[in-house]
């Protein structure tokens, strides 16, 4: 069983910055792939980006790439979003989650979910 508490969120100018956080539980946290996953108001949730076990590999979705950076710390069992030049289509409801398949881009391959953090940016 793993517990992901997401933190970080807020409210934010366009071309803002922000740093998301998940906080794992469990000692096999360095043993899953870490994605994250957005829902805007309307919208179905949707990939933003994984990781690798070690942190030595990521995937992004095309609307991020260039944008935002996922990482992670198996130490602290914490894996990051940092969000940069932020724009209000990047308003949702942000989720970490836990896979076992290799830098999956599909929900259904997410089996452990956070219970998300708001990210709130306006024009």
């Amino acid at each position: 069983q793993v517990q992901l508490v997401e933190s970080g969120g807020g409210k934010v100018q366009a071309g803002d910055s922000l740093r998301l956080s998940c906080a794992a539980s469990g000692r096999t946290f360095s043993s899953y792939v870490m994605g994250w996953f957005r829902q805007g108001p309307g919208k179905e949730r949707e990939f933003v980006a994984a990781i690798s076990w070690s942190g030595s590999a990521t995937a992004y979705a095309d609307s991020v790439k260039g944008r935002f950076t996922i990482s992670r710390d198996n130490a602290k069992n914490t894996v990051y979003l940092q969000m940069n030049s932020l724009k209000p289509e990047d308003t949702a409801v942000y989720f970490c989650a836990t896979s076992t398949r290799w830098l999956t881009r599909s929900q259904y391959n997410y089996n452990y979910w956070g219970q998300g953090t708001q990210v709130t940016v306006s024009s």
